[in-house]
Parts: C-alpha cells; sequence; structure tokens
C-alpha cells in the first residue's frame, strides 16, 4: 500500500528545509509506506500509516474509578491547572499526543474487535466449506425370514464430490476472507483519521483556552488602568465602559472554549475506546506550514491504494469466483458404496459394490448461476461508485486543504504582523496623546481575534492533511457490516436435487 500523496512529489518546507524519508511498517498482511506529517518529528503527529504499525502492545490504562460526567474544566481552571488530574489508581498524569491516542484507538475500538471477529468468521467458513463428506458405516441383512437363505453384509459408503467443487467453494470464501482483511485495514485508517481530526480540535480548543486565558489578563488590566484614568480626571466614562465590555465579552468566551474543550476532549476519549478517561494536556503543535499538493496524482495514487477500494476489489473476485462454482454444480457426485459379508444359503461369502449419481436433467442450478453473474454485475458496479466516492470524498478534503494552506500562510505572513503592527501603533499613538484609548482597546480586540482565527485556520489545515492521510476514511464509530459470508455452499456441494 503506498502513500496516497506519495505520488505528489512533495516537499514539506521547514526551517532547515529537510526532506523526510519516508518509512516502510507492516500492518497484518499489509505492506504500508509511511509518510511524516512534516519534516519536524519531534514536534509533528506521525503519518497515519506510521501510526497504524506501530506494535500495539502497549498497557491500557485503568480508569474504571473515572466518571463520565465528571467536569474536566472547570471554569476558570486553566489547561496547566488540569496536569494535576490523574489517570486511573494513582498514577501521575502525562501529556498525551496524537500517537498515544490513536494507539489506545486501535487497543480498544470495539469496531476494530468486530472486524477481527468476522475476519475469524471468514476464516472458519473457508475451511468448513473445503471439507470432504463423512464416509458412512452399516450393517445390512437380507431375506431373514427364509431360514438358511438370509444374507449379512458390512458395507462403507462414500461420496465423492466431482468438478472440483470443494476447491471452488474455498476460492470463493478465500476471496470473501481477503475483501474482510481489506474491510479490517480500512478500520484501522477510519478510527486513527477520526482521532486525529478530533485531536487537532482538541489542540485547537486547548490553545483556544490557553490564549484566551492570556487575553483576559490584559483585559483585567486594560479595566484597572481606564479607571485610574478616570479617577486621574485623564480618561472618560467611555473607555471604562469599553474595557468593561471587552472584558466580559472576554470571560465569556473562555467559558464558552472551556465548554469546547470538554466536549471535544469527551469525543476524543470516545473515539479511543477509552470514554472514562480523565482530562490531560495535549502535547502536539498544530500545522504552519504545507506544501502543495497535485491532487490529479494523489487521486490517482490514492484509488488504487485505498484499502476500501482493494475491499471491492476482492468482492469482484469473490463474484466470479461464484459463478465458476456455480457452473460446476450440474456435475453430478458419485455415491460410491462396497460391501463385504457372507450368504448362508451359499455358505460363500460376498461382496457388493453400488455406484450411483444423480442426473441434471430439470435441475441444471441455472437460478444461481443466474444470480452469480448478476452478483457479479453488482460488485463491479459498486468497485466504480467506491472510486467515484473517494474522488469526491478527496475533492472536498482537497479544497479544505488548500482553502486553510492560505488562510494559515495569509495569517503567518500578513494578517498577524500586520494586527501586531496595529496594536504597537495604537498604543505609541496613545502615549504621544495623539489617540485616545478606545482605539488601543479596538487593537487589542482585533490582535485577539485575528490570533483565534489563525488557531482555526491550523485546525482545519490539520484536520484536511488528516483525511488525505488516512485515504479519506472516515466513521471510527459506525456500525459494522457483516460480509463474513457463510457455509451455504458446502449444503449446496452435497444436495444436487
Amino acid at each position: 500500500m503506498t502513500n496516497p500523496s506519495q505520488g505528489a512529489d512533495v516537499k514539506t518546507a521547514n526551517n532547515a528545509s529537510a526532506t523526510s524519508q519516508s518509512r516502510v511498517q507492516t500492518v497484518g498482511y499489509t505492506e504500508i509506506v509511511a509518510e511524516p506529517f512534516s519534516d519536524n518529528q519531534d514536534e509533528s503527529p506521525q503519518s497515519l500509516r506510521e501510526v497504524i504499525a506501530v506494535d500495539r502492545s502497549g498497557a491500557v490504562t485503568d480508569a474504571s474509578s473515572i466518571y463520565l460526567d465528571s467536569p474536566v474544566l472547570e471554569s476558570g481552571q486553566s489547561i496547566a491547572e488540569s496536569d494535576s488530574v490523574v489517570f486511573g489508581s494513582a498514577v501521575p498524569n502525562s501529556a498525551m499526543t496524537v500517537e498515544a491516542f490513536e494507539t489506545l484507538a486501535l487497543q480498544n475500538n470495539p469496531t476494530i474487535a468486530e472486524l477481527v471477529a468476522t475476519t475469524q468468521k471468514a476464516a472458519g467458513y473457508r475451511t468448513q466449506v473445503s471439507l470432504r463428506a463423512n464416509p458412512s458405516i452399516g450393517y445390512q441383512a437380507n431375506q431373514l425370514a427364509d431360514l438358511g437363505t438370509d444374507q449379512h453384509t458390512f458395507y462403507i459408503s462414500q461420496t465423492i464430490v466431482t468438478g472440483n467443487k470443494l476447491a471452488l467453494n474455498r476460492s470463493v470464501l478465500d476471496h470473501a476472507l481477503r475483501a474482510q482483511l481489506q474491510h479490517l485495514e480500512a478500520q484501522k485508517y477510519r478510527v486513527a483519521t477520526d482521532i486525529r481530526i478530533k485531536f487537532f480540535d482538541t489542540l485547537a480548543a486547548q490553545r483556544r483556552v490557553q490564549l484566551i486565558q492570556d487575553f483576559q489578563s490584559v483585559a483585567n488590566k486594560g479595566l484597572e488602568f481606564a479607571e485610574l484614568r478616570k479617577q486621574a480626571e485623564e480618561g472618560s466614562q467611555l473607555e471604562v465602559v469599553q474595557a468593561k465590555v471587552l472584558k466580559n465579552e472576554i470571560d465569556l468566551q473562555l467559558r464558552q472554549a472551556i465548554a469546547r474543550f470538554n466536549a471535544a476532549w469527551k469525543e476524543l476519549a470516545a473515539l479511543a475506546g477509552t470514554p472514562q478517561m480523565p482530562p490531560a494536556t495535549l502535547e502536539g503543535e498544530l500545522p504552519q506550514v504545507a506544501a502543495p499538493m497535485d491532487w490529479n496524482t494523489v487521486a490517482a495514487s490514492i484509488v488504487v491504494s485505498s484499502p476500501e477500494y482493494q475491499a471491492a476489489q476482492a468482492r469482484v473476485s469473490q463474484a466470479r469466483a461464484l459463478i465458476c462454482r456455480h457452473e460446476a454444480q450440474p456435475i453430478p457426485n458419485l455415491d460410491v458404496s462396497f460391501g463385504s459379508g457372507y450368504d448362508n444359503g451359499t455358505d460363500n461369502g460376498l461382496i457388493n459394490l453400488q455406484i450411483g449419481a444423480p442426473i441434471p436433467v430439470f435441475n441444471k442450478n441455472q437460478g444461481n448461476i443466474t444470480a452469480a453473474r448478476a452478483e457479479y454485475v453488482r460488485a463491479s458496479r459498486e468497485v466504480e461508485r467506491i472510486e467515484n466516492s473517494i474522488k469526491a470524498r478527496l475533492a472536498s478534503a482537497a479544497g479544505d486543504f488548500d482553502a486553510s494552506m492560505a488562510a494559515v500562510e495569509q495569517y503567518a505572513s500578513d494578517i498577524l504582523p500586520n494586527a501586531q503592527e496595529g496594536l504597537d501603533l495604537a498604543e505609541i499613538a496613545y502615549r504621544a496623546g495623539e489617540t485616545s484609548y478606545v482605539q488601543v482597546l479596538v487593537a487589542q480586540r482585533t490582535y485577539f481575534e485575528t490570533n483565534l482565527q489563525y488557531i482555526a485556520a491550523q485546525a482545519l489545515l490539520g484536520q484536511a492533511r488528516a483525511r488525505v492521510d488516512g485515504y479519506v476514511l472516515t466513521g471510527a464509530l459506525d456500525p459494522i457490516v457483516d460480509n463474513s459470508g457463510d457455509d451455504s455452499l458446502r449444503g449446496l456441494t452435497f444436495s444436487q436435487q
């Protein structure tokens, strides 16, 4: 499996101007090329392909003593203050990275366990449908009422399957197993992608809380300064009112930011399969730079390497194998019976041999053959649907990526520096007596809101990249459809009537 962005020949630009080397790891039976999110491995999350390939032998934290309705952050509590919260029983709380959440999710998300079970079912069915029939043994007595002429025989009978039906059965279920394995692989990406998307959302919420708390102290000092100016008859009541309005708005935004962080944290913990996990500080960086991508190349790469697409291709192969299996069904099986005994009438031994087979005169399995051919058409069209769906989802992710990347670049290069310059000029003008303190408050508000918008753009950029990196697969907790199959082909093999 290759990285969908590998074909785009993208080089991530950073301060060191270095290009990270892709790393190849193995997940189950699938080879995955892992491409880092950025060149700085210490600051940026790993690629989803690398995370899924990580050994998942870490211990799961015991969170049995934590309740779901426990508040994540109380109003007025800072993120730094929440570091005192512990995991489970007396285990010191530490910062959680996106890789830690992905490891937890791959261990605890119930959908992955469900698909592992369906994969095991498919393997069991594959074994069952290829087993030969058990032989039968018995005893037979003839002419018991005619004294002295009775015959006694022991026999063994066996059904011999012809037409290579058992091997064809196994071929059909082998493709079903391959499809289930690809569904399992796709679900791993769904889980990892949703974790990464929600991690960026929660990380942005944490960053907003921190930013608002920082600005809250500025607003409080501004209100005190405005009141002192009024007492010294250097300012007006308007400045005091404006400072109060700004402070009240900041207080409200802090309460809202904490509420959003609480909700985002609980959703992230639920996606990880540990909904009772207590809060912890998130460790990570919101993306600040991203290289443009050749979306046509990415689309071509992501479709053929997507496990979702490969699962659909396996279903086509399964449908093709099923046609071959049903076309072999009319070939009669042989029922062979061999017996040996003694004839009291002749005082000699006897041997019986019987061979029989049904004649396919009326039932030539024509109905199942027609249905199998229709299933092949349906499976082929399903491949087309999935291909179009991947391209549509990729187009949406590409639009979000390009738009958010433009926003991040514009904020970093122009908007934030201009907002900072505007704030500096307002303060200089105020000290020179060229403007009122109200203008300083306006500049402070503009600078504050600009930083919040920059955080939102960074979060969107990280989420868009996560969707692309995860084959645009989402739905970590969506219901699982069990397509593991059944052993009905075995019953069909031994019933030709």
